[in-house]
């Protein structure tokens, strides 16, 4: 008779184990040994130059210190009125549009975007190659035309 393979599958998990456990002592002694006890205060620290790269050398006393104006900090994000204003109404040329399915895409005329357009958010019967007005809003998958109308 054979032997079990319950018993060859306990050996070998016990081989695994102590396989780790010897692993682990030899990375622990390694660590030991590479251990960088006694360092001096000079050592541990770490500068900033002046574009906010981490160095392990102290800046150069004798260089002239750049000045900034409290002014230019900005801290967090900028203020809506400092963005540009984009224009809400955009324009553009149905590239394609499924009657059957109520779906299609946009090509916006400024940015060449493709976007997707929903039955729901039509205001006229729209056909491929129409020209169009319509507004963008950030869909579940990006962005989306509502408002749609011919452009006259």
């Amino acid at each position: 008779m054979a032997k079990s393979q319950a018993t060859f599958g306990k050996k070998e998990n016990e081989k695994k184990r102590l396989k780790k456990r010897q692993d682990k002592e030899e990375k622990k002694e390694e660590r030991q040994a590479n251990a960088k006890k006694g360092q001096g205060l000079e050592d541990m620290l770490a500068y900033v130059d002046e574009n906010g790269n981490i160095t392990s050398t102290p800046p150069d006393p004798t260089k002239k210190k750049k000045e900034i104006k409290v002014e230019d900090i900005r801290i967090g994000a900028m203020r809506q009125e400092d963005m540009e204003q984009v224009d809400p109404i955009r324009k553009g040329i149905v590239s394609f549009f499924n009657e059957s399915k109520g779906y299609g895409f946009i090509k916006d005329s400024q940015t060449q975007e493709s976007i997707f357009v929903h039955a729901n958010g039509l205001i006229d019967q729209i056909k491929e190659n129409n020209k169009v007005i319509f507004e963008v809003e950030m869909g579940q998958k990006g962005p989306s035309a509502f408002g749609v109308k011919l452009d006259k």
